[in-house]
């Protein structure tokens, strides 16, 4: 059974194929759902379920356009639904007007539960009524100027006629496609928009949008195959049968699938070719895993249908793409062919763009296109975070590996775009002048604030140090809620015409969805924005959580953290009444040895960058002990942190100790990690100690509840208990950013042997984390 953060069950309108250096989009939309986000709903099953959803949409289609005041000559084109946990649905539709698409007419209605609409997102709000279906220009003529623009090119699509919605005047015009090759060897498919009265350009958007076993980069890896008579074929029959194919440094047709006599491919050297293949296949099996356990989406479209990889493309090719058209990814060899660009943030992010042409859309250029490569670098950047491969270890870098700068450079940096040379750290009136790839920096360096926070940092040994506009200071969420706030804003409220603005306004819109209006985590989310020039700081006031009533032995040693949500930038935290011999940091942490018996009367006070503050009290109450000589105090519990990687002394069920990078231990590597899996478990840790007659005890632990469930109602929970009488009960609705310290007072069992156990429950759907660390049993 897998584990995974926030998922069910484990863990633009002009745009069809993408690259990581150059530039490309795809015209046509194609209607599949999207998955949904997690902490809201079930991604949309495929099959009937799934099929059913898009009929529903249809059926309203009529209804909805009238609702909606559309012209009668417009109709609604169900493309997507999204239905929520309580029943809410996002249904996105494209137009036609007249019988014509109508590029750039996307829009997204938010349906409550009963049926009625809440709000409307447009990608376009200009009306439609009177716009003349009839050409004044023929097809030939749209053709020619359509092949005016690349010299070389031949007709791949003969000219259609569309309602053109790319400004706020609605045009009839011809859209043309025509292809050939772009100036570093990459196919072009280019989609050329003409004034069906004038003749005029409106529009010309690449459809190729580019990008930069035993593997080059993967290395040693578990790989999926089909045997087939004597011989094993590169497919993966498990991930919706896609697979690699060999394209001989050719650049046409699919090439031809790898097979092999054995079930060992490659050798991790450039000179084996099954070597990029084994990079590929990886690269598509995790980026599939991760937008399964992640988000319960089944596939590049959702529909369970698996992409497949062309490798070894064109002679000293250097650089990969993704096209929507043969649903395939591609990638070249490089410099004189020894350099194949197959690394696995390389594949997340060029895969990455076909689940915003089957989103959002967002049309390649201004600062859409901006927001469609940086959700590739976002979401690419997350496949290598969640693949965790000792061979690439996950950092905040992209293409770091295949050295395309040649001086051992990545291609760009989410903590500080602007270290690439070209990339924009914050946003301008003029940022979407630049090259969609450099106009991403703004996304890039939002996320990274969003995840990791302001200020100098080292993660997984890479140091990063991220400015924010005027100083502002951003603290991070953690990569996992901010990258469930950008997908569900990517699958439920970007249009193919959104832009900066408007994305801070969906990412605002997906963080109240998954995490509650002015919340941590919106408010963190607003913080970035205003980090990188886009809107204003957030104005809520700070809320301090009341960690209860404190008791602790004299002479005990205390380490409390405190915590709060709301405000405006970082907190500082006072404390009064605090017992002697303890102190607070201006982070809220509460340490020191109490070293005078009594009961304290404690304020303690957080203050954010406006002034703001909020407070709480609570009692502390120092203790001289159980009333008699206490010999054998100390801490009693072993292994105490689970640094030992195992569990004993602890009795746990399976997979509860565990070190891996999905939830952060409080301290060290280890902890005890309980559920998480989205389905219905049970997990128990326990230990049984003696607790000497005559001491003062208190048990406490660092908990950290994260979660996928949202609401007031408990749906997961975990007990503690001491020989089976409940000492607290904890649920998802306890869930917080960072670890919090829990104690009770155990005195009542001096001279007693005592099982402590914490028993974690998980319903069918939704994930709840309960995780464990830095557990104490002090007697004195």
């Amino acid at each position: 059974m897998s584990r995974s953060i926030h998922a069910r069950g484990t863990l633009a309108a002009l745009a069809t194929a993408t690259a990581l250096l150059v530039t490309a989009v795809p015209v046509s939309a194609s209607a599949h759902t999207a998955g949904d986000a997690p902490a809201i709903a079930a991604a949309p099953a495929a099959g009937s379920s799934r099929a059913e959803l898009l009929s529903q949409a249809s059926v309203q289609s009529t209804a909805l356009a009238q609702q909606l005041g559309l012209d009668s000559q417009e109709k609604l084109v169900a493309k997507d639904v999204v239905k929520d946990a309580n029943g809410t649905t996002h249904l996105r539709y494209e137009r036609t007007y007249g019988g014509l698409p109508v590029l750039g007419g996307d829009l997204i209605v938010h349906q409550a539960a009963n049926g009625t609409v809440k709000s409307v997102d447009r990608a376009s709000t200009a009306s439609l009524s009177g716009v003349s279906t009839t050409p004044a220009l023929a097809a030939p003529k749209a053709q020619a100027a359509a092949l005016a623009q690349e010299s070389g090119s031949n007709v791949a699509v003969a000219p259609r006629l569309v309602v053109w919605l790319g400004d706020s005047t609605p045009k009839l015009a011809w859209e043309t496609v025509i292809t050939g090759k772009q100036q570093d060897g990459t196919p072009s498919r280019l989609h050329v928009v003409t004034d069906s009265s004038t003749g005029s350009v409106l529009s010309r958007i690449e459809g190729i949008e580019t990008d930069t076993g035993n593997g080059l980069f993967v290395g040693t890896v578990p790989l999926t195959t089909t045997a087939s008579g004597s011989t094993f074929q590169l497919k993966d029959g498990t991930r919706g049968g896609q697979y690699t194919t060999d394209m001989n440094n050719g650049t046409s047709g699919n090439g031809t699938l790898f097979t092999n006599s054995s079930t060992t491919w490659g050798n991790g050297t450039v000179s084996n070719r099954q070597s990029a293949a084994v990079d590929a296949q990886y690269g598509t099996a995790m980026t599939w895993d991760f937008y399964k356990n992640t988000f319960g989406r089944s596939g590049i479209r959702n529909d369970g249908v698996g992409a497949y990889n062309r490798v070894h493309y064109d002679s000293n090719y250097t650089n990969a793409f993704w096209d929507d058209s043969c649903f395939c990814m591609t990638y070249g060899d490089g410099a004189s062919n020894t350099h194949p660009l197959t690394e696995i943030d390389v594949a997340g992010h060029e895969m990455t763009h076909g689940v915003t042409a089957a989103t959002a859309n967002l049309t390649y250029s201004g600062e859409s296109g901006g927001l469609n490569e940086a959700t590739s670098d976002i979401l690419g950047t997350m496949v290598e975070f969640y693949a965790n491969l000792p061979s690439d270890t996950p950092d905040y870098l992209i293409g770091e590996l295949i050295n395309l700068n040649g001086n051992g450079t990545p291609l760009r940096y989410m903590d500080q775009p602007s270290k690439d040379g070209s990339s924009a750290d914050y946003w301008s009136s003029t940022v979407g002048n630049l090259d969609v790839h450099y106009s991403s920096g703004v996304a890039n360096h939002f996320f990274y604030l969003l995840s990791e926070g302001s200020g100098a940092k080292t993660v997984n040994g890479v140091n990063y140090n991220s400015p924010t506009a005027n100083g502002i200071t951003v603290t991070g969420i953690g990569r996992d809620k901010a990258a469930a706030i950008w997908y569900r804003a990517l699958s439920t409220y970007f249009t193919s015409s959104t832009n900066y603005a408007a994305a801070r306004t969906a990412t605002l819109s997906a963080a109240t969805d998954l995490y509650g209006a002015g919340s941590a985590e919106y408010n963190a989310v607003a913080t970035a924005w205003a980090g990188v020039k886009v809107g204003s700081l957030p104005t809520g006031g700070v809320t301090v959580t009341n960690p209860g009533n404190q008791t602790t032995a004299l002479n005990g040693a205390v380490n409390l953290q405190l915590t709060a949500t709301g405000g405006t930038g970082a907190l500082t935290w006072t404390a009064t009444g605090l017992p002697a011999g303890l102190s607070i940091s201006s982070g809220g942490l509460i340490t020191g040895t109490a070293t005078t018996a009594g009961t304290y009367n404690v304020t303690a006070t957080a203050k954010d960058t406006a002034g703001k503050t909020g407070t709480t009290s609570f009692t502390w109450t120092v203790s001289t002990g159980g009333g008699g000589t206490c010999t054998g105090g100390g801490q009693l519990l072993g292994n105490a942190g689970f640094e030992t990687g195992t569990a004993a002394p602890w009795t746990t069920s399976t997979g509860v100790v565990d070190n891996s990078s999905s939830e952060a231990a409080h301290s060290g590597s280890w902890k005890a990690w309980m559920n998480g899996y989205g389905s219905a478990h049970t997990d128990t840790v326990s230990q049984t100690v003696t607790i000497p007659a005559g001491c003062k005890a208190t048990f406490s632990f660092w908990l950290h509840i994260d979660t996928a469930e949202t609401g007031s109602t408990a749906y997961d929970k975990l007990t503690v208990t001491a020989n089976g009488t409940s000492l607290a009960t904890y649920s998802n609705v306890n869930a917080a950013t960072g670890y919090v310290q829990r104690s009770f007072d155990l005195s009542s069992y001096a001279g007693q042997t005592v099982t402590l156990k914490f028993t974690g429950t998980e319903d069918s759907s939704l994930q709840t984390s309960f995780v464990i660390d830095d557990t104490a049993l002090n007697v004195g």
